[in-house]
């Protein structure tokens, strides 16, 4: 049953690994192997909620300007966690899916993330969208595109073109829109992340880094969550009338 005081659709920007491994004396690659914990945790987080999307920011288009060592370090783990880690969400029926553009990753990985989302596309306890090689400002221009050639063909009118077309479009389209944004880490921006999506969500800043994210600072986000009052552009009488 949904609870009507949660979000319907987290995001998180899952900030810090690489100084949560430096403050410890280890590698950046070491932060970000703990790091997946905190996903393990989030995602058990959301199910035992009933919170229906969950979307993780992995790999952003501009981290390939990281050392290549780094790079590398990130897809392999990518690799790895999707080989160990499907079934486990399968059996949680969880739906794994990858936003972003994946063609600069090697073929190797791009056939374990379609046989991931394969075995998992029927699953319905909770949405887990991993954004990897993925930027709000591509997603925006690859879904002009889209709708572009949808004029030129003639399926679409230019002046028919709606919001919720454009959605439709969209790499989120079919879930709820994002609801909570929620960045560990410290900083306080959005990094081209969901851009489009995040016009109405509520904004969660904490100083955790990722690696020590776990299910109580997450509560915490919830409940600062609950607390707000989310108005859409009207007054907050006319809120609470309703």
């Amino acid at each position: 049953m949904i609870n009507p005081s949660l979000p319907k659709h987290v995001a998180i920007i899952m900030d810090g690994n690489g100084r949560w491994a430096k403050k410890k004396g280890m590698l950046r690659a070491l932060g970000h192997k703990s790091g997946v914990e905190s996903v393990r945790a989030a995602v058990r987080f959301c199910r035992n909620r009933n919170i229906q999307s969950l979307t993780l920011f992995a790999f952003s288009s501009e981290n390939w300007f990281r050392p290549p060592t780094e790079v590398r370090s990130l897809m392999e783990l990518f690799h790895f966690v999707l080989g160990k880690e499907v079934k486990k969400l399968h059996k949680n029926g969880v739906r794994l899916r990858v936003i972003g553009d994946t063609s600069r990753f090697n073929s190797r990985l791009v056939e374990k993330i379609a046989e991931a989302e394969e075995l998992t596309r029927n699953n319905q306890s909770l949405t887990l969208n991993v954004a990897a090689n993925y930027g709000g400002k591509w997603e925006m221009v690859n879904t002009c595109r889209t709708l572009i050639n949808k004029c030129q063909t003639g399926e679409l009118s230019p002046e028919a073109l709606t919001e919720d077309m454009f959605f439709e479009q969209t790499t989120l389209a079919n879930q709820p829109e994002v609801d909570l944004l929620i960045r560990t880490g410290g900083d306080m921006r959005i990094s081209n992340f969901l851009l489009w999506h995040i016009a109405y969500a509520e904004l969660y800043f904490t100083k955790t880094l990722w690696p020590d994210f776990g299910e109580a600072e997450f509560s915490a986000a919830i409940e600062e969550f609950s607390s707000r009052q989310r108005r859409y552009g009207r007054i907050a009488d006319q809120v609470n009338d309703n």
